[in-house]
């Protein structure tokens, strides 16, 4: 790679980051279910002004512990209550994890191979575009990350006085990730130190007290919320948190069952290109020559951690196994630096894997323009009532945004037959394509194919803000109500009841929402009157009972 001079690459990283992240943050509405779930729960904060109890729709959430939701709260303070502010502080996340790999991977081997490391990660499809969402799961994955390698650290300086302060560090990153995710965080960093410790033949590795250090200090960050609820409300909360935690891991939730394969499908795909890449760095052959190369068993048993944990889980989602995007980016960048350095040669598999992924990536992003300009034509042939009927919201294409996916195509093409001639020039521009594409994807095209999907319902939702009035989805979970219509806490307990707001005594005007797929249990109910129909979404009024 081309010489860029030492006290130049962090800011670079900056900049990079700085350019790729921040822009476009506001302009598409968060999407149902996660991101309108964060950020109902932060302005929930604020609304309340309790900041110690996670909540939604003005209820104790079981799911999460509050760290993630405090920084958006800060955003929210900084930027007002939006989408710009939600998703912010995974903008700054992903600049910080920029910096993190490249000086780690500086650390393990040296500069070039920490440069690579972070260009993996910056130019791989998920694990570029999350940084610009509102979800847990980057700054999850970063305390985590950092508590691995601290403590892998502290086992190589077994022994030694700086073990000590690894550990404690260790913990520290420990502790963050619980009260970003909960338990999961100490689960995913325990498993990895104990298979690593087991693949030891049981051998000392760190002290007890180190050992003991590592527990406490990340005890004591998980108490600043978990302690702190212990003394207010006792322990019915725990009970009721954990038994989320267990049911998360035994049950599908609706709608996210998936086959036990679900994550690696998901890793192989959402991570390119440098998932590719990663499938070489698992032979011990695909690996840099450095002191230390204990931390590469550290990163594949992290990948295997994560991976067969949340296959076993029932409920899966993509984000689940993003923990596992760590480990993939560093195999990647070990193959990079070895083919960079001349002692590995180019598989022909890497080409083809390529070709065909960045090949259908290319054509599902020139198609989504061209179905949503021929939508009208398309409707007859879908079998989805709800889908079809999305396909008539009222979107405006400009008729070019099919360029985008083409271009991207043509670039993946010629890096494939210049590459021989230009393998530097050729890498660097394969992990900058990506990047550059969702620069232009995110403006262009992701806004119109979310009026499809859920623009009327967000338009109604914000229509209505303000109004004295109730405002549910029937027939179908979401939180958009909640955070579009600004929901206020509510006066009357039955106003969380279906049943009372469909047949009770309501005391002020109440909508519903619901899908054309779930309206014939409603269409014909003597207290509902059906107000309009849009894009796969009906809405109804009741008036109140009484005044």
């Amino acid at each position: 790679m081309p010489r860029i001079p030492s006290r130049f690459i962090p800011v670079l990283l900056v900049l990079a980051g700085a350019l790729f992240y921040f822009p476009f943050l506001g302009r598409v509405h968060l999407f149902d279910w996660d991101e309108i779930n964060f950020a109902e729960s932060a302005r929930e904060m604020i609304v309340t002004g309790n900041y110690t109890r996670v909540q939604i729709n003005f209820q104790p959430f079981w799911e999460k512990p509050p760290l993630f939701f405090w920084l958006q709260v800060l955003a929210m303070k900084a930027f007002g209550i939006n989408e710009f502010a939600a998703r912010f502080p995974n903008a700054v996340m992903g600049i910080v994890t920029l910096l993190v790999l490249y000086f780690v991977g500086k650390k393990s081997v040296d500069e070039r191979f920490g440069l690579l490391w972070a260009l993996a990660y910056f130019g791989s499809l998920t694990p570029h575009l999350y940084f610009k969402s509102g979800i847990i799961d980057p700054t999850f994955n970063l305390f985590i990350f950092l508590s691995v390698w601290l403590i892998a650290q502290a086992v190589s300086a077994y022994g030694t006085s700086k073990a000590t302060r690894l550990a404690a560090f260790s913990g520290l990153f420990v502790g963050l990730a619980v009260l970003t995710k909960g338990p999961v965080g100490g689960l995913l960093v325990g498993l990895t130190f104990l298979i690593y410790w087991a693949i030891q033949r049981f051998r000392p590795i760190l002290s007890f007290l180190n050992g003991l250090l590592f527990f406490g200090c990340g005890l004591a960050v998980a108490s600043v919320w978990f302690g702190l609820e212990l003394v207010k409300n006792g322990f019915w909360f725990f009970e009721e948190f954990f038994r989320y935690q267990i049911r998360l891991f035994s049950t599908p939730d609706a709608g996210h069952q998936q086959p036990f394969y679900y994550h690696f499908v998901v890793v192989l795909l959402g991570c390119f290109p440098m998932s590719l890449l990663a499938i070489r760095g698992f032979f011990s052959g695909a690996r840099p020559d450095f002191n230390g190369p204990a931390f590469r068993r550290w990163m594949i048993i992290l990948f295997w951690v994560v991976m067969i944990l949340f296959s076993i889980v029932k409920t899966k989602i993509v984000h689940y196994s993003s923990m596992a995007w760590f480990p993939v980016s560093y195999l990647a960048a070990t193959v990079l630096y070895q083919y960079l350095n001349g002692a590995l040669k180019w598989n022909r598999w890497l080409t083809i894997g390529i070709a065909v992924i960045g090949g259908v990536l290319a054509l599902l992003i020139t198609a989504l323009p061209l179905v949503g300009m021929n939508a009208a034509d398309l409707i007859p042939y879908i079998k989805d009532r709800f889908a079809a009927a999305n396909l008539t919201a009222p979107v405006e294409w400009q008729g070019w945004e099919w360029i985008i996916g083409t271009v991207y195509g043509l670039i993946i093409l010629g890096l494939l037959v210049l590459r021989q001639k230009r393998p530097v020039g050729s890498v660097v521009t394969l992990f900058l394509a990506t990047p550059v594409l969702l620069w232009f994807v995110l403006p262009a095209i992701v806004p119109k194919i979310e009026r499809y999907t859920q623009g009327a319902v967000i338009d109604f939702y914000e229509a209505k803000q303000g109004q004295d009035v109730y405002i549910e989805p029937i027939g179908y979970k979401s939180y958009a109500h909640l955070f579009y219509f600004r929901k206020q806490p509510p006066t009357n307990p039955n106003s969380y009841r279906e049943d009372w707001l469909i047949n009770g005594l309501v005391d002020k005007p109440a909508f519903f929402v619901t899908r054309n797929i779930n309206i014939d249990q409603y269409r014909y109910h003597p207290n509902l009157e059906i107000i309009r129909e849009e894009a796969g979404f009906v809405f109804l009024r009741r008036k109140p009972a009484f005044k």
